[in-house]
């Protein structure tokens, strides 16, 4: 088999399965998972914001969502 690790994946998981993986790789050294931890919370937020309309005057807009 060829050597696919750079093939993107997609999986469906539940918001508080990301949350663990996001605090387990919080315990690892910042410059090894920085990047893969922003990754994960940027596909996240877009697929957050797309799921769930702001509603006006709820200030959800002034701070990201919690993955």
């Amino acid at each position: 088999m060829a050597n696919d690790t750079n093939r993107p994946l997609t999986l469906t998981l539940a918001v508080a399965d990301i949350n663990q993986i996001l605090e387990a790789l919080g315990k690892l050294p910042y410059a090894r998972v920085f990047q893969l931890i922003g990754r994960i919370q940027q596909q996240a937020a877009a697929q957050l914001s797309a799921a769930e309309p702001e509603a006006p005057g709820s200030g959800a807009g002034d701070r990201p969502p919690r993955v």
